[in-house]
């Protein structure tokens, strides 16, 4: 009963970091959700009499459980999930920066590279880079060597980098149209939405640059600017709770669609960021 008690009592002091570690693994709440019920009926049937680090210990459940969860998925995929990656044989060097978290590019690139790496680089990426979790714990958790986990890792980052660099510049493109946008809604100028909107502009029903300028004209008033799931959109939101999304396709610096999603269930399951009304300043 006391070992049980000191279990339920790590496990909850502990709970919001394995359920962050879960989130930024499987980019989704209930699968989080998931992986930490899990963790917590693998650590209640262990033995705990030997654990010191008790933090790191749950930590490495709750990725060993991630990790499993990422190689089902790419089963279901069809795509060949096999065994981890062998250890690479060359030593590559790694820039003493680089093993920091990536600061500004990490948030958007993370989330848009995060599905393409394979679930070993995903692990060693997030739990080192995010969660500075040591190459030698992340190598126990994939049976791999640390010198291992931190090629991996590298690997992983560098394809983080890659990405920040291809995606930035539109991205930031598409903020200040978005951010635009917004300011001439709520203010109602119809002539500064009319510029923003291709002329074959469309939301819902509406069709036109026209149409839909009066359409948003005026309105708008409680919409934020916003990253969902990485990619620039506004939401608006109630008392702190997002109620509504507002997507947008922007072509050559012009908006020819808006789509509006306001399901709950949806909404709930989207990474939603919220960002500064000046659309320069970065997430």
């Amino acid at each position: 009963m006391i070992q049980q008690d000191f279990l339920s009592e790590q496990f909850a002091e502990h709970r919001d970091r394995l359920h962050a570690v879960a989130l930024r693994m499987l980019r989704s709440p209930s699968d989080a959700e998931d992986a930490v019920q899990e963790a917590w009926l693998r650590v209640s049937r262990a033995d705990t009499e030997q654990i010191e680090n008790p933090a790191g210990w749950l930590t490495t459940i709750v990725a060993r459980v991630c990790l499993n969860m990422l190689e089902s998925r790419k089963a279901r995929r069809e795509e060949p999930a096999g065994a981890l990656p062998p250890e690479p044989a060359d030593h590559v060097s790694v820039d003493p920066q680089d093993e920091a978290l990536l600061a500004d590019s990490v948030g958007v690139a993370l989330l848009v590279v995060l599905d393409t790496l394979t679930p070993a680089e995903r692990l060693a990426f997030v739990l080192h880079d995010v969660f500075a979790v040591s190459f030698g714990e992340i190598g126990t958790i994939i049976d791999r060597s640390p010198m291992a986990a931190r090629q991996l890792a590298s690997r992983a980052r560098r394809r983080v980098q890659t990405a920040a660099a291809a995606t930035d510049a539109a991205h930031s493109r598409k903020r200040e149209v978005i951010a635009a946008f917004l300011a001439a809604s709520r203010s109602g100028d119809f002539d500064a939405l009319l510029a923003l909107l291709d002329p074959d502009a469309a939301t819902g029903e509406v069709r036109g640059a026209e149409a839909v300028a009066a359409f948003f004209a005026g309105r708008a008033q409680a919409a934020r600017p916003a990253l969902v799931d990485g990619v620039p959109a506004a939401v608006y939101a109630h008392r702190g709770l997002p109620k509504a999304v507002f997507t947008f396709t922007v072509t050559d610096g012009k908006i020819t669609s808006i789509e509006l999603d306001a399901d709950p269930d949806r909404l709930r399951e989207l990474d939603i960021v919220f960002l500064s009304t000046n659309a320069k300043d970065r997430p």
